[in-house]
């Protein structure tokens, strides 16, 4: 049975990767804008340099998918569907609440409401299995090299103000497209 501390444990783990994984899916859109365009666009939906739905979907693959690891096509699959259900659901509630649209696959081939693409689907599956078979399995040791220099106390303290500004960033981007401020 797992201890309460354990669980403790394995929130915090889960909160870094979050923040570390919502970073990088806010550099990969960035490059990607930049690269595309030719000039630096801000991404994203909150004021800082995080695309939480990149984070939300590397604790989804690590919490629930990563048991598939041993199973490729399994994992394929059910990452190609579960993002693909996830991306729809956030796209449809970030234009309901805000009457916005952060992507709009209405153009691409097999769209669905221009929030979901089969191409993209695809892409979420291949992600997943790079993700978990290679870019996870390396993010975990240098987190865990790091972390080892770090006190515990320190880490909790950390992920703890972390978290805070991104519920304190979402809220500002929230009024912000609600046309509160």
């Amino acid at each position: 049975m797992e201890k309460l501390e354990d669980k403790k444990i394995s929130i915090k783990y889960l909160a870094f990767y979050f923040l570390i994984y919502a970073f990088v899916g806010w550099l990969l859109e960035t490059f990607y804008a930049i690269g595309t365009l030719g000039h630096f666009v801000k991404r994203g939906f909150l004021y800082g340099p995080l695309c939480p739905i990149y984070g939300w979907g590397a604790v989804i693959l690590i919490s629930c998918l990563q048991k598939y690891k041993s199973n490729p096509l399994k994992l394929f699959l059910y990452s190609a569907i579960v993002f693909s259900i996830f991306e729809y659901f956030v796209g449809f509630a970030l234009e309901a609440l805000f009457s916005a649209r952060w992507w709009d696959y209405a153009t691409h081939f097999m769209n669905l409401n221009g929030r979901i693409t089969l191409s993209f689907s695809f892409a979420w599956g291949f992600i997943a299995l790079a993700f978990i078979h290679w870019v996870h399995p390396l993010m975990e040791k240098v987190v865990a090299k790091l972390l080892k220099k770090i006190p515990t106390k320190s880490q909790i303290t950390f992920v703890n103000i972390a978290i805070g500004i991104v519920v304190v960033d979402t809220l500002l981007s929230s009024a912000r497209y609600l046309n509160m401020f």
